[in-house]
């Protein structure tokens, strides 16, 4: 029989981490990928398939954690996007660095 697992510590933020931004705990991925990845389509399912050291109940974690703080998540993927856009109007594409 196996323990239960409180949902509570599935998903963490440290200052070092992933720039203190949430993630799953245990690992290095973001709250903020996982809800890219959903956003592309990718669904619960496929996310754990394809990111093979989580688990389903991890990758749900992160999308409870996803459409409960919808703003601040949104907000992490906006500046990302912004960074992408001002690195690729200085560099473009091909260029070197």
């Amino acid at each position: 029989m196996s323990t239960a697992i409180d949902i509570g510590t599935l998903i963490v933020s440290t200052p070092g981490t992933c720039g203190g931004r949430p993630r799953i705990e245990g690992s290095r991925i973001s709250v903020q990928r996982i809800a890219s990845w959903y956003k592309m389509g990718w669904n619960a399912e496929e996310i754990a398939n394809r990111i093979g050291h989580l688990t389903l109940g991890q990758v749900y974690a992160a999308l409870t954690y996803y459409h409960t703080n919808k703003d601040e998540i949104e907000a992490y993927l906006a500046a990302e996007q912004a960074d992408y856009e001002h690195f690729y109007s200085i560099y473009g594409a091909g260029k070197q660095l």
